[in-house]
């Protein structure tokens, strides 16, 4: 009985074993069949609808079945699609370039079976996965359209976005952006341009004039008589062009001959200071631009003769690109400009004109910055030093005497400009927020306060009241049409 009992059980054990074998098949053959109905397309094509738009991915193949029996097979751009027919009801389309393009099929003598408009379009579904594994936090989708890739969705910062479209271009380069950012993309630009210039000089002249009854002499740049007229004082050594601040005149009479001994003596010192501070607000991503100065007109000539103008700008510039990069640091490409006209270097052009020259000072950088960090992204120091001499041969070389037969300037200028860029993050106003301008504190004056008082403008809380009623400040046409 032991025996026949085991028999038994090893006999049902390989039945057990058969039977796993043949559900693995089934399950094999039925998930097989489920990928070509999935591959394939019935196509039931009536006599009203005969045309079906199809889309088939790039490098892929979609079989289409027909109800109809067909013959022939046409395909209206082979570039974009081909075409294989598998049988008299079945064909595959092969998607080779991006695009549409149009497929005629037809049955017995040439009679039209159906048409297919066939559009092949990037595999967004490979870009969608991609894109899920890479940024598990934000939902950014991959959509075909016409031809291109759009990006949908949100993003929780611009660096993310940035990376994802740069992901996108690898499946193909036009790529349509419409994914919104979560956090606060707005960033505001404080830029300070100091500009410091110190100026030093020195000038000692010596002048002599000699005027004889047959014979004159003149060492120096002064060659008239006395009284001086207004030129002589800045002719006898300055060579800066500029009156001198000390003149001394003596005058030798001998024999009816008359010496005149002139000496000029010029320090000068100078300091000037200029602070320029735009603010500017601009989008993650965005490039904001603006110009406090002018533009001034240059000729340029044109056809037959004529002459057209252009315009160059100048005065305090600035340009910056931010891109907001995660845990708050700012990626900035900043292009500040300082520029002013120079009358001193002048051109001149056809028909006695002549065009100013600019002075510029320009940096172009990218740093990465924090928000409110402050950094020093140009730093300019600038030393000219200028020393002029003009003697008299032979004799002004001469140690010690021969300063009484020269003249001679020296001058030094130096200029320093630090450009200072701070970046911060800010969000708009709220509704209903009341933004400050300059002018909250003030109010225009009365005619009691301006006639009376003398004042331009009064602060807004001790804005003075008149027993009698003053006429409004606005236009004066309304006020004198009373």
């Amino acid at each position: 009985m032991e025996n026949l009992a085991g028999e038994a059980g090893a006999l049902c054990r390989q039945w057990m074993r058969l039977a796993a074998v043949l559900l693995a098949v089934l399950a094999m053959a039925f998930a097989a069949t489920n990928s070509r109905a999935a591959e394939s397309s019935d196509i039931q094509i009536s006599g009203s609808e005969r045309t079906t738009s199809i889309t088939v991915t790039l490098g892929k193949s979609r079989d289409l079945r027909t109800a109809i029996p067909f013959s022939d097979v046409s395909v209206g751009d082979p570039e974009v699609a081909d075409v294989n027919p598998l049988t008299d009801r079945s064909l595959s389309i092969l998607g080779k370039k991006i695009g549409t393009t149009r497929v005629a099929v037809y049955g017995a003598g040439k009679r039209l079976v159906g048409l297919f408009d066939v559009e092949v379009q990037f595999d967004v579904g490979r870009l969608t996965n991609e894109l899920r594994r890479r940024f598990p936090r934000a939902r950014i989708q991959a959509v075909p359209v016409n031809g291109r890739i759009m990006l949908t969705g949100e993003a929780t910062d611009a660096m993310m976005l940035d990376q994802a479209v740069n992901i996108a271009r690898q499946f193909g380069q036009e790529i349509i952006n419409s994914v919104a950012v979560m956090s606060p993309q707005q960033v505001m630009l404080e830029v300070r341009f100091v500009e410091i210039s110190r100026d030093a000089g020195r000038e000692l002249g010596f002048q002599w004039n000699h005027f004889g009854k047959r014979t004159m002499a003149n060492i120096g740049n002064d060659t008239n008589r006395l009284p001086i007229p207004p030129g002589t004082v800045q002719a006898a050594g300055v060579l800066s062009g500029g009156a001198p601040f000390g003149f001394l005149v003596h005058r030798f009479i001998s024999g009816g001959a008359a010496t005149d001994a002139m000496i000029n003596a010029l320090e000068t010192q100078g300091i000037a200071r200029s602070l320029a501070e735009p603010n500017l607000v601009a989008l993650s991503g965005d490039t904001a631009s603006f110009l406090a100065g002018g533009e001034y007109p240059i000729p340029v000539a044109g056809t037959l003769g004529q002459i057209t103008v252009e315009y160059k700008k100048y005065g305090v510039g600035l340009a910056f690109t931010p891109t907001v990069l995660s845990q708050g640091l700012i990626n900035l490409r900043i292009e500040p400009e300082v520029s002013e006209i120079d009358l001193n270097n002048s051109v001149s052009v056809a028909n006695g004109i002549t065009v100013p020259a600019l002075i510029v000072r320009r940096a172009s950088t990218t740093i990465e910055l924090r928000d409110g960090q402050s950094f020093a992204i140009g730093g300019l120091l600038q030393n000219n030093t200028k020393n002029q001499v003009e003697q008299l041969p032979w004799l002004g070389s001469v140690p010690v005497l021969g300063t009484l037969f020269s003249s001679k300037s020296y001058q030094k200028k130096e200029t320093d400009l630090v450009i200072i860029v701070t970046p911060r993050l800010v969000h708009p106003a709220r509704p209903g927020d009341v933004l400050k301008t300059p002018v909250d504190k003030t109010l225009p004056p009365s005619d009691v306060d301006f006639f009376l008082l003398g004042k331009n403008e009064i602060p807004r809380k001790t804005a003075s009241k008149p027993a009698v009623a003053a006429a409004p400040v606005g236009h004066m046409l309304e006020i004198s049409a009373r």
